[in-house]
């Protein structure tokens, strides 16, 4: 039987161990790496490693799973849980986080056999002070500054926001709605991630007191997460180093009342989410009773890419292999299809409501986040890959042979990209492509040429983008790209549907574009 966290702290299983610096002790630099290098783990084996580091010091490390999957959490010295730093990790991933005031330890724990190497080092990386001249465009907190300013405090504004939740929501003008994001507290500073301008903004403080806040004006059907870091590291070195710190203390606002998702660990796995009442609906997320699939998972290796990678096969219930309507979906960043955007459960609600055909989905593994940069770009060798070694895993072992019309790729961002790009270099094995946010800024010339010299087939696109997604700092953004690119595609007379919604780079909003690309897909083919 696996012991519980708090038994393997109490007991003292530790890979590497060294005293925690006291408190008389001078504050250090960058104190030396801490490494564990595991032997082969079991299955449900956890191991545990001492954090060496000053409260409050910045921690990053890296986690490299050699084979197999893990998990690492940080937990007190009693046992209890502090925050799950990384879940179900194959390759390596990056971790940040913010030592706490007592001891504590990081346990690893292997959900399959395998192997895994960890390094951390505790950076003296105090935060900065920073807060922007305070924009008042929100009556409520014009009005709280001239009580503030008049010696007035601030805990009844602190009570209403507790019982309305936040972000606070004003009417504002031509039919739009003013956003206005909170924190409290004596903070050096306050950022917030996955801000409506499609950036990560800093929040103001008002003078004389303990809020920080920032407004912002949005259609008044947005849906969009975010999340809150406070205080955020500000180690040397270059800006992205810097900017990526924030996922030290970013987390779910304490202040929303509605985070998701609702069953995660703590609120470093949580977004903080705000759907306004004329925000779309979302389809496939109301039956909960529809009858559910099963799952498959199996490990595919690919001579081409060097790598062997996790593929999760989901059957609907009372799939026949034999069945003429059936469609295969193939989706990239498979954890996040699995949970964030619940597709099995979409798939489900949307077959027994008679909307779509019997579905069979394919959840591709990117390994890990360099994997995933190597490979969804526009990779050759990646299109070969699904068309060489994972389309016929899927047919051995589904006993389904479904033809390029009913076969669907799909994916957001980076995956986005890759649908277009593998369904343009493979058109005679891939009918359908439903790009959700692609990240068409990259190498927009290549995309071109690979549009214009493509053979033309029966290839059909859905592309959608987020109103937040614009241009940047001179440069288009993903609106404007993926705009651009739905003009050229039916300028090659490719039929091309699509939908711009008002949000951001967000799983939230992926949930309904990707049931809302589904339906255009199917309803098309009905008229077809």
């Amino acid at each position: 039987m696996v012991r519980s966290l708090a038994a393997l702290v109490m007991a003292g299983l530790v890979l590497g161990m060294s005293a925690p610096h006291s408190e008389g002790a001078p504050p250090p630099g960058t104190q030396p790496a801490e490494t564990v290098a595991s032997n082969r783990l079991a299955a449900g084996e956890a191991r545990s490693l001492a954090l060496v580091a000053r409260p409050g010091a910045y921690v990053r490390g890296t986690l490299a799973v050699g084979a197999g999957r893990v998990r690492l959490d940080l937990v007190a010295a009693d046992g209890r849980p502090i925050r799950r730093l990384a879940d179900d990790v194959e390759g390596r991933t990056v971790v940040h986080f913010v030592a706490p005031g007592g001891p504590a330890r990081l346990v690893l724990t292997a959900l399959e056999d395998g192997t895994a190497h960890l390094t951390t080092e505790a950076i003296v990386a105090p935060p900065k002070a920073v807060s922007p001249p305070p924009r008042l465009t929100s009556s409520v907190m014009a009005a709280l500054a001239r009580s503030v300013e008049a010696g007035g405090g601030t805990e009844a504004f602190w009570a209403e926001v507790a019982r309305r939740g936040t972000p606070l929501v004003e009417v504002g003008g031509d039919g739009q709605v003013l956003l206005t994001f909170l924190a409290r507290g004596n903070r050096a500073n306050v950022r917030l991630v996955g801000a409506p301008s499609g950036d990560h903004e800093w929040l103001s403080r008002l003078a004389g007191s303990d809020v920080w806040f920032k407004s912002f004006t949005v259609p008044a059907d947005t849906r969009l997460s975010y999340r809150i870091a406070p205080d955020v590291p500000a180690p040397a070195g270059s800006a992205r180093e810097r900017r990526i710190a924030l996922l030290a203390t970013a987390a779910a606002d304490p202040l929303n009342h509605h985070p998701w998702p609702a069953d995660a660990p703590d609120a470093f796995n949580q977004e903080s989410t705000l759907e306004l009442p004329a925000a779309p609906v979302q389809p496939g997320l109301e039956n909960l009773s529809a009858p559910r699939g099963t799952f498959t998972r199996f490990r595919l290796s690919s001579a081409g890419l060097g790598n062997t990678r996790s593929i999760t096969l989901y059957t609907p219930a009372g799939f026949d292999p034999a069945d003429w309507r059936n469609q295969l979906l193939i989706l990239f960043d498979a954890k996040a299809y699995l949970t964030k955007v619940p597709t099995p459960r979409i798939l489900d609600a949307l077959t027994a409501d008679g909307r779509l055909p019997p579905t069979l989905a394919v959840f591709v593994s990117e390994i890990d986040a360099e994997t995933r940069t190597r490979e969804l770009p526009g990779n050759p060798a990646f299109a070969d890959f699904l068309a060489r070694d994972l389309l016929p895993a899927i047919q051995a072992r589904s006993r389904a042979a479904i033809p390029p019309a009913r076969t669907i790729l799909a994916g957001s961002s980076y995956g986005g990209l890759a649908a277009t790009t593998v369904a343009l270099t493979h058109p005679e094995l891939f009918g359908n492509v439903i790009a959700m946010s692609g990240s068409f800024w990259w190498h927009p010339e290549r995309l071109a040429e690979l549009v214009a010299r493509a053979t033309r087939r029966d290839l059909r696109f859905h592309m959608s983008a987020g109103l937040f997604e614009g241009a940047h700092q001179g440069s288009d953004g993903i609106l404007e790209t993926t705009r651009r690119l739905r003009e050229r595609l039916k300028g090659r007379g490719y039929p091309v549907t699509g939908r711009d919604y008002a949000g951001g780079h967000d799983y939230l909003v992926w949930r309904g574009a990707l049931a809302d690309g589904l339906l255009a897909i199917a309803g098309a083919r009905t008229i077809d």
